[in-house]
């Protein structure tokens, strides 16, 4: 079984929400949406779920953490231990303040680039592959709605509903 792809072009936020509302009260399953600019509302229009990149963020950062503060005890107690006016070599509550900076510093270096990659692998725009592109003016000015059709006969049902709700642009 083939599947068709058609794909509703709009030139406005407003008129894409309003014609995504009314598709999905159709009963018309909506494959993807891509626009140039976050649309607000879209996300609970289309009925997405919520992210849960906040728990990558953590544990890159958690990873940040825990490899400053073992930096710091290597090089403190085990590589090359001093003896500074008689404190412990590894305490938190005498050398906190001396620890925080470099922790919270390499905490946000690992998050920062930890997210960047897994953007990237999220999005699949990593160098050497090829862009989805459907149609050449959906990261300039237009929003583009994907659809997938059974038949040729659901295909021209499509149609005339994307029409119907407001599409600029119609192709399969």
């Amino acid at each position: 079984m083939i599947k068709k792809q058609v794909l509703g072009i709009f030139d406005h936020e407003d008129t894409l929400l309003k014609a995504v509302k009314s598709l999905k009260a159709e009963g018309v399953k909506i494959k993807d949406v891509f626009s140039p600019y976050p649309i607000h509302g879209l996300d609970k229009a289309l009925g997405l779920k919520d992210t849960r990149i906040s728990i990558c963020a953590f544990l890159y950062g958690m990873t940040g953490t825990i490899l400053a503060l073992t930096m710091m005890w290597y090089m403190m107690i085990h590589d090359w231990p001093m003896d500074i006016g008689g404190k412990p070599n590894f305490t938190f509550m005498k050398n906190l303040p001396a620890f925080i900076p470099i922790t919270f510093e390499a905490t946000v270096l690992c998050c920062a680039h930890g997210m960047v990659l897994t953007f990237y692998l999220r999005s699949k725009i990593l160098p050497g592959v090829t862009p989805n592109v459907l149609h050449p003016r959906m990261s300039d000015d237009m929003m583009v709605m994907q659809l997938e059709a059974k038949d040729e006969a659901h295909a021209t049902e499509l149609i005339n509903k994307l029409k119907t709700a407001g599409a600029v642009e119609i192709t399969e």
